[in-house]
C-alpha cells in the first residue's frame, strides 16, 4: 500500500487532496467456519477490512461478506496488505460479546512473517510503546512519552537465504504493531512499504505477513473455538 501524500500547509484556503484509491483484490473472501453466531473467514491481501471514505473504496471484506450474510458485522481488522484469518460477528449481540473478548485479551492470534536478516534468538518478546506519528500519518512510532504499552512475542520457525520466518503473537492490538516491532528489533517484514527500507520492500512481491490462527471462547457455548488459515508463503 502506498502512503498518501501529507497535506501541504497553505496561507489561504486548504486544498483538497486527490482521492486515494486502494487496490481491490480479485481473490474472494473465503469462509472457513460458520454458525448462527459468527464466521471465521480468510481475507486476501490487497483488500480492505471495512469500506474506505472514498466511494471507490467501498469494496472490502465486510461488504463482500454481507452479500451472502446480511447480518455480518466487523469485530476487528487486518491491514489492507495483510492476509489471513478473521472473526466476523453475526448480529449486534454477538458483535458486542466478541468485542469484549478482545478488550479482555481473551483472543489468541498468531501470524507468520518473513523478516529481513537472521534473527539471532530462537524466541523472545518485543515490548515497546506505540504512538501515532501525527506528522507522518498513517505511520506509527515508538514513543516512551505518549505511546501505549505494546507487547509482541516471537518464535523463529525457519531461516533461509539470510531471512527468518517468524511466528508472531501480539499480546496487544496496536495499529501496525507487528510491522513496527519487527523493524525495531532490526528485522523489518519483507515487502513492507511503511517500515522497511527500499531493499527489504523490494525483496518480496507482497507484505509477507499472514494471520494463521485465532482462538477464543465461543460467545454462546463457551467452548474454545480455534481457527487455522495456512500462510500462502
Amino acid at each position: 500500500m502506498n502512503t498518501p501524500p501529507a497535506p501541504e500547509e497553505t496561507s489561504g484556503d486548504s486544498q483538497e487532496l486527490p482521492p486515494y484509491i486502494v487496490p481491490h483484490s480479485p481473490e474472494p473472501v473465503r469462509v472457513i467456519y460458520v454458525d448462527e453466531s459468527l464466521l471465521l473467514i480468510r481475507k486476501p491481501d490487497l483488500l480492505l477490512s471495512v469500506p474506505g471514505r472514498h466511494p471507490l473504496n467501498r469494496d472490502c471484506m465486510i461488504t463482500r461478506l454481507q452479500e451472502h450474510y446480511p447480518d455480518a458485522l466487523v469485530v476487528h481488522r487486518l491491514d489492507l496488505d495483510t492476509s489471513g484469518i478473521m472473526m466476523v460477528a453475526r448480529g449486534k449481540t454477538t458483535q458486542g460479546a466478541l468485542s469484549r473478548l478482545f478488550q479482555e485479551r481473551a483472543v489468541d492470534k498468531r501470524y507468520r512473517a518473513w523478516v529481513a536478516g537472521s534473527v539471532s534468538d530462537d524466541e523472545g518478546k518485543i515490548e515497546l510503546p506505540i504512538a501515532r506519528d501525527w506528522e507522518n500519518r498513517p505511520l506509527q512510532k515508538i514513543c516512551a512519552e505518549t505511546g501505549k504499552k505494546s507487547l509482541t512475542y516471537f518464535k523463529v520457525l525457519d531461516r533461509q537465504n539470510g531471512n527468518s520466518l517468524l511466528e508472531l503473537q501480539p499480546a496487544t492490538g496496536r495499529t501496525h504493531q507487528l510491522r513496527i516491532h519487527c523493524r525495531e528489533m532490526g528485522h523489518p517484514i519483507l515487502g513492507c512499504d511503511m517500515y522497511a527500507p527500499p531493499a527489504v520492500l523490494g525483496a518480496a512481491p507482497r507484505l509477507m505477513l499472514h494471520a494463521t490462527r485465532i482462538a477464543f471462547p465461543h460467545p454462546v457455548s463457551g467452548r474454545k473455538l480455534v481457527g487455522h488459515c495456512p500462510a500462502p508463503f
